[in-house]
């Protein structure tokens, strides 16, 4: 490659769980640079789920997020003027990311009447592997596992 990889930022653990995993959620959550009411949001939705579900509202949430984050996906590769979709592995950090902004564009399309309420709910229902992100979760694996025919044609 002619360009150098670009350093990975140093992300900080959030003040209240001091937990960076976290910090990734609220950035993602983050709108117009607002990264306080993105805490307020999330830590809102926190005491939501934990007042809901009588368990640890963090915990709840980190088992949410591992219940939505999808370990394969389809990429479209061309072969001799055909396109395939081609099953692929995803390295951690994209599983992560994908898991995430699939649980807040959900969260946002809830018909609840704050963002705290909309994201505790699609949380919760994520937690009981149901609601939207979690469907969309069982639609990538579906496809992926559809198209293993074509996985002999990985990158």
């Amino acid at each position: 490659m002619r360009k150098s990889k670009p350093k990975k930022r140093i992300i900080l653990p959030d003040p209240k769980f001091n937990d960076i995993l976290v910090t990734k959620f609220v950035n993602n959550l983050m709108m117009g640079g607002k990264k306080t009411i993105a805490y307020k949001i999330f830590y809102e939705a926190i005491d939501v789920v934990a007042d809901r579900t009588k368990e640890d509202g963090l915990e709840v949430w980190k088992k949410a997020l591992a219940n939505i984050t999808p370990s394969v996906e389809v990429k479209s590769r061309r072969i001799g003027g055909a396109t395939f979709q081609v099953p692929t592995e995803i390295r951690p950090e994209r599983k992560q990311s994908i898991g995430m902004k699939n649980l807040i564009s959900y969260s946002r399309k809830r018909s609840e009447k704050t963002m705290a309420l909309k994201l505790a709910g699609e949380i919760m229902a994520a937690y009981k592997e149901e609601g939207s992100a979690f469907k969309r979760k069982e639609e990538i694996h579906r496809m992926a596992d559809a198209n293993k025919a074509f996985s002999h044609f990985r990158f």
